[in-house]
């Protein structure tokens, strides 16, 4: 118990002495039983806004602040929203510029798919920044109120604003109920979570665990801004501001009124990850272990990672390739479809920035164009038939971007990911990387190139990410994969020998070969010690060597 305390105590005096120390203020407004109270309510939420001055730096308002009081028919709830939306967002910007704050305030925003409940940000200068919009949208929000819930439908990754230095993430009321969110959140690694909310029927002791919770397992303070029901009431409430450590350094619990409250929003809990072991946040201790096919709803779709990965495989080369067109959705998806391990694929990029799965730098042989794929636009690319040339079956499919494998193939199988070419520029290698972690895909990828300058690249934007050294043409591929740090090498048939597998596998590498569509072969080269065989002809090949 002491030695939390200390921990504690600790983290408070880092906040206390830092430089970069945040002045938040959080506004809890009285909030009306009916209708009737909507506008006595705002304009005591209005009065506080002009309350702010120059000595905040976070200003949090609750949840519909446009609409502070409990409307009963989708008419009262029209009518407060047409009265007080525009002025409230109009106060808002005026607020953060006038104080030279950034400001978090929630009300609807006017779609043109319809109203969605929307926390806008405004920065210093008055500017709105940014729209978060809730992500878990509650039954009277779609049916009673007709909210747009379309963006809701669709995997997205945490939304988050970096302003002034500082990254904010968001929750909104009934958001803060689903804890498996927390775990993603924590991964964008924000400093601050901002939470606009009413949660009105939750008691005040569970609210302070659901945020402390909230806290400790985002690895971030905790800025939350709800109602207040009721100087007495038992409910609602608890606009606080949580550390990381999960204390609470300020709750207005059933009060209406302000609460202030000053943090370093850079200050991090550090605590040992696992008994023993060297400081961490908890988010980091927790991903250590963490097995996401045990629990996450897509489960058994989610295979182990890189690490976890059976030590013999196979690996469908550009998908099963032998009967669809090869870097393909459809080759990808056959051999996952298969139980394929692992699949391989090629990458280029585009005039404008895309990335695009191809193996040849010409078209000529697998599509209707012609030329470097590197001296199109991906809209020009969209021209060319991509399926035509290996059977009509396929006729009309396009090139597949990246980012399309991801969503439909992220995690559920690992991916060799051959990165080719050399004149890559340092922004479309930072769109691999980050396409990587967005789709949480990390753990199920690692490059592949045969050029050390895109390795050592790679190993700078992504030094988590493993790679495998291919392509080179004898014995010295090992020298070339230790140099360049690499965890693979990538044998070339006929170019190697039991010796070459030997060395690779002294010096702590693991052995893939390139290729093998026979199945006697295909033993041979296991026998030979050789971890991880390619193939174009994926099921002929599993079904004689028993791998997967």
């Amino acid at each position: 118990m002491k030695k939390n305390l200390f921990l504690f105590s600790a983290l408070a005096l880092s906040a206390s002495l830092s430089a970069a120390e945040l002045k938040a203020r959080v506004i809890q407004p009285p909030y009306a039983p009916s209708a009737d109270g909507v506008s006595a309510s705002f304009k005591w939420l209005m009065a506080e806004l002009d309350k702010c001055d120059a000595s905040l730096d976070l200003i949090v308002l609750p949840e519909f602040s446009d609409v502070p009081a409990r409307t009963r028919t989708r008419a009262e709830y029209d009518a407060a929203v047409a009265a007080n939306n525009a002025p409230l967002l109009e106060k808002s910007a005026a607020t953060a510029k006038r104080c030279g704050a950034t400001l978090f305030v929630n009300a609807i925003d006017k779609t043109d798919l319809g109203p969605r409940n929307t926390t806008f940000a405004f920065d210093k200068s008055g500017s709105c920044v940014g729209r978060y919009y809730k992500r878990h949208v509650t039954a009277g929000e779609r049916n009673t109120l007709g909210f747009d819930v379309s963006y809701t439908r669709e995997w997205s990754e945490p939304y988050t604003l970096t302003i002034g230095g500082v990254k904010y993430a968001f929750l909104t009321c009934y958001d803060f109920y689903f804890f498996e969110s927390f775990s993603a959140i924590a991964r964008a690694k924000p400093d601050v979570v901002v939470g606009c909310s009413l949660q009105r029927s939750d008691r005040l002791d569970a609210l302070e665990f659901i945020n402390a919770f909230c806290a400790y397992n985002t690895g971030a303070y905790l800025v939350r801004a709800s109602v207040s029901l009721g100087e007495d009431s038992p409910c609602g409430g608890s606009s606080m501001v949580v550390a990381p450590t999960g204390k609470i350094l300020g709750n207005l619990k059933s009060h209406a009124g302000t609460l202030d409250i000053s943090f370093d929003p850079k200050a991090k809990y550090l605590k040992p990850a696992g008994f023993g072991n060297p400081p961490a946040t908890h988010p980091e201790y927790v991903e250590i272990g963490r097995r996401p096919w045990q629990y996450r709803p897509a489960g058994p779709a989610i295979v182990p990672g890189f690490d976890e990965a059976p030590a013999k495989r196979l690996c469908a080369h550009r998908g099963f390739s032998a009967v669809a067109p090869e870097n393909s959705l459809p080759a990808i998806g056959a051999a996952v479809a298969l139980g394929a391990s692992e699949v391989e694929f090629d990458l280029w990029w585009t005039t404008d920035g895309e990335i695009v799965s191809i193996h040849d730098g010409t078209l000529d042989r697998v599509s209707t164009g012609t030329g470097k794929v590197v001296d199109h636009s991906y809209v020009e690319l969209l021209a060319f038939d991509f399926g035509i040339k290996k059977s009509p079956n396929f006729k009309g499919l396009r090139i597949m971007r990246f980012d399309e494998l991801l969503a439909k193939f992220s995690c559920h199988t690992l991916m060799n990911i051959h990165v080719k070419g050399q004149a890559w520029r340092e922004m479309d290698l930072k769109k691999i990387v980050d396409l990587i972690y967005a789709y949480d895909a990390q753990r199920h990828v690692y490059f592949m190139t045969e050029n050390g300058d895109v390795q050592d690249r790679l190993a700078r934007l992504a030094p988590e990410i493993p790679r495998c050294m291919g392509f080179k043409k004898g014995p010295d591929i090992v020298d070339e994969a230790v140099r360049h740090r690499c965890r693979m090498v990538q044998l070339f048939k006929p170019y190697f020998d039991e010796d070459t597998i030997k060395r690779a596998h002294a010096a702590g590498l693991r052995v893939n070969v390139f290729w093998s569509d026979d199945p006697e072969e295909a033993k041979r080269f296991l026998e030979m010690g050789v971890d991880t065989i390619l193939t174009n002809d994926y099921q002929p090949i599993a079904a004689a060597t028993g791998l997967k």
